[in-house]
């Protein structure tokens, strides 16, 4: 398939980026600065800003699917929806936050006393950019949350899935940039949810 990747160079980007390079698809790897995105087999390094939508809808024409994996905090979400539907790219995959998912009925994670004051900010933007989504009539548009411990670690291939309720075992909520990966590219070869949130964690 051919995909364009924005923030290809990111924690999550990179891996993103290198799972499906692995998986033989080619991707466009969209950066602010081209020049640090790996040199990988089918991957092709272009420069694009989130804030151009003229731009930025250029760089995603002509691609089967568009993941986004950018800071909520440091992009415009109404910005990146405009850009991704004026493209006319047949999906548009989101990097999403867990904040928004729910710990209890009604309760999201960004709510309780024990969420990080440092990621608050980005956890709501997070869910700022599902809540327009949602309310979005025209992508097909799927949005990934991952685990509360969303960090770099080993790529295992097993995992579970849920939708809006965060995926808890004896060590908490966790899943690696690696397995999240994954997920990711799973989710673009066989689309299992289609406008529609979901989480991948251990």
């Amino acid at each position: 398939m051919k995909i364009a990747l924005i923030g290809a160079t990111g924690n999550a980007g990179s891996r993103i980026l290198a799972e499906l390079a692995r998986r033989g698809h080619a991707v466009t790897a969209i950066a602010r600065n081209p020049e640090k995105v790996p040199t990988l087999p089918g991957v092709t390094a272009k420069k694009a800003d989130a804030g151009d939508v003229t731009g930025m809808a250029a760089a995603l024409s002509g691609h089967d699917a568009v993941i986004s994996s950018v800071h909520f905090t440091a992009s415009d979400p109404n910005k990146l929806i405009a850009a991704v539907t004026k493209s006319g790219a047949g999906r548009y995959l989101v990097v999403g936050g867990a904040g928004s998912l729910e710990v209890a009925p009604g309760v999201k994670l960004v709510d309780t006393p024990q969420f990080p004051e440092l990621y608050k900010s980005e956890a709501l933007a997070g869910g700022v950019f599902l809540d327009l989504l949602r309310k979005d009539t025209s992508l097909n548009w799927t949005y990934l949350s991952p685990s509360a411990m969303f960090v770099p670690g080993e790529r295992t291939g097993h995992f579970r899935l849920g939708r809006d309720k965060l995926l808890t075992n004896e060590k908490g909520s966790s899943i690696s940039m690696e397995d999240y990966a994954v997920a990711m590219a799973d989710e673009i070869e066989k689309p299992a949810h289609p406008r529609q949130r979901f989480t991948v964690g251990y």
